[in-house]
C-alpha cells in the first residue's frame, strides 16, 4: 500500500470538506432501536386489526357465502388472538424480521413477512388437527392470513417511508467508504448516492495509486491515499467499507479483507467488478465446495416479473378496447394526408438481443430520405441526436400526432405480443447500440417501453447522453411503484408537448 501524502488528499481542505457529521453518531444509540420498537407496536396494532377485522367480516357482517358452521364467540376468539399474536412475534424475529439488513431496502422485508404469516397460519392448522377442542372457523383464519399479511406489510411500508423521510435529516445512515477511485469506483459512487434509499453516506473514497479528480466523486466525499485507512474510519465512524474489486490488486484486497472481513463494528462489501454491464444481478454457489458468481440472465424475475407483466397485458389490453375508436379515425387521417401505409415499422432492439418491429402510426412521407437529401446539415443533426425538432419529412397529421404522442398508441400490440412494456427505457434501433458503449448490455436485460424516464424528463430536449443516464437509471432502481408514478407523469407530460417532435 502507498506511505505517501498526497497534497490532493481532500481531507486536508478545511474550507471544502465537512467535518465529521455529530447528530447520525450521537442518534445511533437510540435510533434503531427506536424503529425496532416502532416496528414492534405496528406489528402488534396490524395483525390485531387483521384478527378483529377478519372476525367482523366472518361472523358479524352477515354475510351470505359463510356458514355456521362454528358458534361466534367473541371473548373465546379474543383469548385466542392474545395467544396467537406472541406467536406471531416470535416467528417474525426467528424469520429476521427485526434484524437491520433486512430493514430499509427492497422486497426481502415483505416477502419474509408473507412468508412468516403463512407459517403461523399453518401452525395454526395443525393445532387444530392436533387440539380437537380447538375449533376455528375456516373462514375466519383465511380472512385472519389474508388480512395479516397485507395490513402488516402496509404497516412496514408506511414506517419505512417514515424513515426514509428522516434520512433526508442524517438519521437511519450508514458512514460508509469505498476503497478504490477507478471508473468502476466512481460508478458505484453515483449510484449508491442517487439511490437515496441505499441508506449509506459515502463519507470517504480511498485511492491506491494516483489521487483522482475530485469532480469525479460525491462533494461531501473525502478522498485520501489508501495508507490512511484506519484513521478515516476512526474519525467517520465508518461501518461500511465497499471494495471496488478492478481498482486493487488481489494482495491489497486480501490485506483488508485480514483487518475488517470478520468485524463485528464493520460490514465489508466487495463488487462484482462488472458493475458497468451487470444489472440482472448475480449468485453464488458452491461447485465441488469452491464458490463461483454467476449471472442471472434476466433483470426481473419471480414476483416483480408477474407484477409488471400483469400491469402490462391489463392496461394494454384496457387500453386498446378504450381507445380502439381515436385509432381508427387516426388512421382515416393518415390515409387521406398522404399516401403509404398507415402503420410504420421500425426495426429495434428487444430484451436479450432480440430484435422486432415496433409499430408506429407513419408521421413521414415515404420518401423522406429523398426529402432529407436537400439539407445536409439536417443529415448531420439526424445522424448525431436521431432527432430533428424541424423534420421535413412528417408530414401534417404526422406533427399533430407526434406533439401529443398518438403515433404511439398501436405500441400497445407490441405489449401484448410480449416484445415491449408500458414502460421502460426507449428503444432503439441496432444501429444505436453503439451509442450506449458498456452500457449497452444493461439495455438489453430489460423490454423497452411506451414511456419511461425519458419521456418524462423533456423528451427530445434533453441530450443523448442524459437520455442514457436515464435508461440506465431506470434499469437499477426499477420497482413496481416507480412504473406507477412514469404512467402518471407522462398523462401531463404528453397534455403539455413539451420537447415532442
Amino acid at each position: 500500500m502507498s506511505s505517501t501524502t498526497n497534497e490532493s488528499d481532500r481531507w486536508i481542505s478545511t474550507t471544502e470538506i465537512p467535518q465529521p457529521l455529530s447528530k447520525p453518531a450521537k442518534v445511533e444509540r437510540w435510533q434503531w432501536p427506536a424503529y425496532l420498537g416502532a416496528l414492534l407496536l405496528i406489528d402488534i396494532a396490524m395483525t390485531g386489526t387483521a384478527f378483529r377485522f377478519a372476525y367482523w367480516i366472518r361472523f358479524e357482517a352477515g354475510l351470505s357465502i359463510f356458514k355456521l358452521e362454528v358458534e361466534p364467540s367473541f371473548d373465546y376468539y379474543t383469548r385466542l388472538v392474545i395467544l396467537m399474536i406472541p406467536v406471531w412475534l416470535f416467528i417474525f424475529g426467528v424469520v429476521g424480521l427485526y434484524q437491520r439488513h433486512n430493514l430499509l431496502g427492497g422486497t426481502k422485508e415483505y416477502d419474509l413477512f408473507f412468508r412468516a404469516t403463512t407459517f403461523g397460519m399453518l401452525l395454526v392448522i395443525v393445532a387444530g388437527f392436533m387440539g380437537p377442542s380447538l375449533l376455528i372457523a375456516r373462514g375466519w383464519l383465511l380472512l385472519a392470513w389474508i388480512l395479516t399479511s397485507f395490513l402488516g406489510i402496509f404497516g412496514r411500508f408506511s414506517l419505512r417511508h417514515i424513515a426514509y423521510r428522516f434520512r433526508q435529516y442524517g438519521f437511519f445512515l450508514t458512514p460508509a467508504l469505498i476503497v478504490g477511485a477507478n471508473r468502476e469506483a466512481q460508478s458505484l459512487a453515483s449510484q449508491l448516492m442517487s439511490w437515496t434509499k441505499s441508506g449509506l453516506q459515502i463519507r470517504a473514497v480511498l485511492y491506491n495509486q494516483e489521487a483522482p479528480e475530485a469532480s469525479a466523486f460525491p462533494r461531501e466525499a473525502v478522498i485520501c491515499s489508501l495508507d490512511k485507512m484506519d484513521e478515516t474510519i476512526e474519525r467517520y465512524g465508518i461501518r461500511e467499507i465497499i471494495i471496488a474489486t478492478s481498482a486493487l490488486t488481489r494482495e491489497e484486497m486480501l490485506s483488508i479483507f485480514r483487518r475488517f472481513g470478520f468485524s463485528t463494528n464493520i460490514n465489508l462489501r466487495l463488487s462484482s467488478g462488472l458493475f458497468e454491464i451487470i444489472t440482472t444481478g448475480l449468485q453464488v454457489k458452491e461447485l465441488a465446495y469452491v464458490p463461483l458468481v454467476s449471472v442471472d440472465k434476466v433483470r426481473l424475475k419471480g414476483i416483480e416479473f408477474i407484477l409488471k407483466q400483469s400491469m402490462d397485458y391489463v392496461l394494454a389490453f384496457l387500453a386498446l378496447i378504450v381507445l380502439s375508436p381515436a385509432l381508427l379515425i387516426i388512421a382515416i387521417l393518415i390515409k387521406f394526408d398522404s399516401q403509404g401505409p398507415v402503420i410504420h415499422r421500425r426495426r429495434v432492439m428487444g430484451l436479450n438481443s432480440t430484435q422486432f418491429d415496433a409499430f408506429k402510426f407513419r408521421t413521414m412521407f415515404t420518401d423522406g430520405d429523398r426529402v432529407l437529401e436537400r439539407f445536409p446539415e439536417l443529415q448531420k443533426q439526424l445522424a448525431e441526436a436521431h432527432k430533428l425538432q424541424d423534420d421535413p419529412r412528417i408530414t401534417r397529421v404526422g406533427r399533430i400526432l407526434r406533439k401529443l404522442s398518438l403515433d404511439e398508441l398501436p405500441q400497445f400490440l407490441n405489449v401484448l405480443r410480449g416484445e415491449m412494456s408500458l414502460v421502460g427505457p426507449r428503444m432503439i434501433s441496432p444501429e444505436e447500440m453503439a451509442k450506449y458503449d458498456q452500457w449497452g448490455l444493461n439495455l438489453l436485460t430489460v423490454k423497452p417501453g411506451i414511456t419511461g424516464l425519458w419521456q418524462v424528463s423533456g423528451r427530445s430536449d434533453v441530450s443523448y447522453r442524459e437520455r442514457v443516464n436515464m435508461d440506465m437509471y431506470y434499469i437499477r432502481n426499477w420497482n413496481i411503484w416507480f412504473d406507477i408514478y412514469l404512467l402518471f407523469q407522462t398523462i401531463p407530460t404528453v397534455l403539455r408537448g413539451k420537447g415532442a417532435y
